[in-house]
């Protein structure tokens, strides 16, 4: 996963969701707000995944491995 997975999604949701808001379409408009959340949660994986490497790369440098 990436960052620019997740924004993608976002977008993607924010598009559907106006559409569905725009012609009263609530199924698209739940479609965007799913979407939309599914982006917030690949970026939330990938920070933490990132953080996560960062903080073993640190422990090992503190170890000299």
């Amino acid at each position: 996963m990436s960052e620019l997975e997740g924004k993608k999604d976002q977008l993607k949701g924010n598009v559907k969701e106006t559409v569905g808001n725009a012609t009263g379409d609530k199924e698209v408009e739940k479609e965007g707000k799913k979407d939309k959340l599914v982006g917030k949660a690949k970026e939330f994986v990938d920070d933490t995944g990132k953080k996560a490497n960062d903080a073993i790369d640190d422990i090992s440098k503190k170890f000299g491995k």
